[in-house]
């Protein structure tokens, strides 16, 4: 049993790690907001926000839990909060542009077989 307890500490230390990763992340453990509303957005326009940022084009910037108070890093410049990688900091979803390779198929041509 004395020489389980480094294992254990080792793997609930891997676990604290995953877990403070999913909070930068803004995964499971962030807070549920509602969405904001939009601005001259008609009816339908409601969930059209960023999921991942909950509308506001930023998120936790990670180099914030590993901060001793200095000035932070490149990205938030000391802020805590960087650009959504979701939005790219807009706060509205992306449109995807999907492209679809279709192959050129042959036209069909009724056979007739002489007997």
């Amino acid at each position: 049993m004395v020489g389980l307890g480094p294992i254990v500490l080792a793997a609930s230390a891997g676990l604290g790690a995953l877990v403070g990763q999913a909070a930068a992340d803004g995964g499971w453990c962030s807070a549920w907001r509602p969405p904001p509303p939009l601005a001259g957005a008609g009816g339908g326009a409601r969930g059209s926000y960023c999921a991942a940022c909950g509308g506001t084009g930023k998120v936790a910037c990670p180099c914030a839990r590993w901060s001793d108070g200095d000035v932070g890093c490149r990205t938030c410049a000391g802020s805590g909060r960087a650009a959504c990688r979701s939005c790219r900091g807009s706060g509205t979803r992306r449109r995807a542009a999907v492209r679809v390779a279709v192959r050129a198929q042959r036209a069909l041509v009724a056979v007739t077989k002489d007997r």
